[in-house]
């Protein structure tokens, strides 16, 4: 397809649905978990059930999120983002409506298969739809709506579950979802990835390491990490990995070619998005918890006070996306990593069971600049390091391990806290979470340091012909054999 017909829906229409798509799929990874003692009071269940209404729904995101990319790029991504919306939508209804806690989490797991199938193709389309000198301005919008929905889940759950009810949650996103389908349907423009046959193989490989590893993550600090059931999960998914490592690299079509990781840029930025995910999740999932549980906060007041953090995205994001379109993805993306591990490790030294709201506003802003700085590049990084009719399975990888490195983070930063703190007086619960945030600011610092093997914008060329060319270099030697030939003669 031309970049002409690609764009014939318009730039401006495709950012503003892929945005509110993607805000919905980010927001629903973390929204419910101010709701769960709203949930518990009226449908009842015990606190593994409680889990399993976040948990169900991280886990089919995160593991089908490739599968959902390959599906696009097969058989048309418009499609497959329709169908997406679709099951998505018609799921959210079924959560607000949902008699008991087991219809929740299974309406939580189909949600998230519907996330996994419209979350990667929102950014193959927008870059459809987009003229590549106005992209990261458009990635940064885009980047600055999705960041604001993961770190605002907290307190729209809250605030909705608080001044209306919990069912509005999920109520959300049906309005919107029934609003974007004729929209995405009218103005998003058609388009395919390599028209390769699915990876039947991979596919299996893949999903079910994800699903072994998540599972396992995400039990374990409830079911403890010597569980049966929890080291036969981390082991079978680590297997079933490696064999889908082995698989990229010597099937024919593969769903994720391991050459890609030849490329700097890409394997750099992937590295930075799951630490960097690893340490911010986990850092919002239990600072939340703080400002509620420890200093008193409603819902709605934590939530509030953390708009610094939040809410900064949508001020700093587009200039961020501006900024790497005049000098390059990098050194915006590692700025704002660093920034955001300075503003945990602030935070980590100034905690307290008693700490002043103007002490905790400099960590918040320095901890927002960051996150702001790393969303919107991060994604023009990943679209602009593989080729385009592979940019589909090049954002499902990325998500993916987004998603599990948010599951990481809430896992290794859970057990740090429950090892050296707990519930039950407010300076326990202090003593837990400020290792658990110096964790997380050394993980943010090490994306960082991953973000500073991605080469500079006057290199990446060059490496993006030597990572994805393999078959040109091939060409070239024949043509060369073939002009010797022809001149022996």
């Amino acid at each position: 397809m031309s970049q002409q017909t690609a764009r014939r829906g318009g730039a401006a229409w495709a950012l503003v649905i892929t945005s509110v798509a993607g805000f919905m799929a980010a927001l629903d990874n973390l929204v419910v978990t101010t709701a769960l003692p709203s949930i518990r009071k009226d449908l009842g269940g015990g606190l593994d059930d409680l889990e399993w209404t976040v948990s169900a729904y991280t886990l089919t995101f995160a593991v089908l999120l490739m599968f959902g990319a390959a599906l696009g790029d097969r058989f048309g991504r418009r499609r497959l983002f329709l169908a997406g919306i679709a099951v998505f939508t018609g799921a959210s209804a079924a959560a607000a409506m949902a008699p008991g806690i087991d219809s929740l989490i299974a309406a939580r797991a189909v949600q998230g298969v519907g996330a996994a199938i419209m979350m990667p193709l929102t950014l193959t389309l927008l870059t459809a739809a987009v003229p590549v000198a106005k992209r990261g301005m458009a990635y940064g919008i885009w980047g600055a709506v999705n960041g604001l929905a993961v770190a605002s889940g907290p307190l729209i759950g809250g605030s909705l579950t608080e001044h209306v009810s919990w069912h509005w949650i999920f109520w959300l996103n049906v309005p919107l979802g029934l609003a974007l389908l004729p929209l995405a349907r009218l103005r998003l423009a058609e388009s395919h990835g390599t028209g390769a046959p699915l990876d039947i193989p991979g596919t299996l490989l893949a999903s079910g390491g994800l699903f072994g590893v998540v599972y396992s993550l995400v039990r374990g600090p409830a079911d403890g990490w010597t569980s049966p059931f929890v080291l036969t999960g981390l082991f079978a998914g680590a297997a079933l990995l490696t064999a889908f490592v082995l698989h990229g690299m010597r099937a024919k079509n593969p769903m994720l070619p391991m050459r890609l990781f030849r490329s700097r840029a890409f394997a750099g930025i992937n590295a930075a998005s799951l630490l960097m995910f690893l340490g911010m999740f986990g850092s919002i999932f239990l600072l939340s918890q703080y400002m509620q549980g420890v200093l008193g906060y409603s819902p709605t007041e934590a939530g509030v006070r953390m708009l610094p953090w939040t809410g900064m995205p949508m001020l700093v994001a587009p200039i961020a996306g501006y900024l790497s379109d005049r000098i390059g993805g990098r050194p915006v993306v590692a700025a704002g990593l660093f920034l955001q591990a300075a503003g945990l490790a602030y935070y980590a030294a100034v905690i307290a069971a008693d700490v002043t709201y103007a002490a905790q506003l400099p960590a918040l802003i320095i901890s927002g600049i960051g996150m702001s700085l790393y969303f919107a590049p991060a994604s023009n990084l990943v679209m602009s390091s593989v080729r385009p009719q592979e940019q589909g399975i090049a954002s499902g990888a990325n998500n993916a391990l987004r998603e599990v490195g948010g599951a990481l983070g809430i896992a290794v930063m859970s057990s740090i806290f429950s090892a050296q703190g707990g519930y039950d007086t407010a300076q326990h619960f202090v003593d837990g979470l400020r290792p658990a945030l110096v964790v997380g600011a050394s993980m943010v610092a090490l994306a960082g340091i991953a973000a500073l093997v991605i080469p500079t914008r006057r290199s990446a060329q060059t490496a993006e012909a030597t990572a994805f060319a393999p078959e040109t270099a091939v060409a070239s030697e024949s043509a060369e054999k073939a002009v010797l030939e022809t001149a022996g003669h």
